[in-house]
């Protein structure tokens, strides 16, 4: 029902701050219901704690506003985008989360450096390119969906479920708006984790192939055995 979606996605709002992801404002996550193809999002400028779950914006997966008397978030069409292409994802999470953001300013993808990456992402967490001037002048908030479906053109988005914005920030995203924040929660520690491991070893180090795959294959493979069984 779409009580429910609107109940996701609330949730998973308030899983930002919770985690300490978002700073003021900042961030906004979102659910869909593939079935109905509709999507319900945060609203726009709204304070987490004056947040509820009646608040969440519903649209169609064209932007055609469903139910809801706010604004949705500014953020939404890149939201939209990434569901057209990522048919697999269940939810979407968008953040400033600091140690993610830097790498993201930067523009330098979050390298591998040890197991704790390798359990929630098969590989570097990538870069977009810089927006053209005539992408941040037109639909800037679609193209920065378009920037991010254009990096994954030979990236598997299951195995690597994040992404950083060149001088934005990250986008994550799951099966459900509750993975698609845990996944946020993994990025914003493999990040930290980074950037220590170049203060202490500036060249960083060389992560092995087979842990890495060993690691993100126990957890998320076809034979995965991490965990317990449904």
């Amino acid at each position: 029902m779409l009580t429910e979606l609107k109940r996701e996605a609330y949730e998973a709002n308030m899983g930002l701050p919770a985690h300490g992801l978002v700073t003021l404002n900042f961030g906004n996550a979102s659910a869909v219901d593939r079935r109905r193809g509709i999507v319900a999002i945060k609203p726009s400028g709204v304070g987490y704690g004056a947040l509820r779950p009646a608040d969440m914006v519903l649209l169609d997966l064209e932007g055609r506003r469903v139910e809801g008397r706010l604004r949705p978030s500014s953020d939404t069409p890149t939201h939209l985008e990434l569901y057209r292409r990522f048919r697999h994802a269940g939810g979407i999470a968008h953040t400033h989360s600091a140690h993610a953001t830097a790498f993201a300013q930067a523009g330098r993808p979050i390298p591998v450096f040890g197991t704790t990456h390798s359990d929630f992402f098969n590989g570097p967490v990538p870069v977009t390119r810089e927006l053209t001037r005539a992408e941040i002048a037109g639909e800037y908030e679609l193209e920065t969906g378009r920037v991010i479906a254009e990096r994954f053109a030979s990236l598997d988005p299951e195995e690597v479920p994040a992404v950083l914005v060149f001088r934005h920030g990250p986008f994550t995203w799951g099966h459900s708006a509750a993975e698609a924040v845990e996944n946020a929660v993994a990025l914003e520690l493999c990040a930290g984790l980074a950037l220590e491991t170049l203060a202490l070893r500036p060249a960083g180090t060389r992560f092995p192939g087979a842990l890495l795959r060993r690691h993100f294959q126990r957890k998320h493979g076809t034979s995965a055995y991490y965990g317990q069984k449904a």
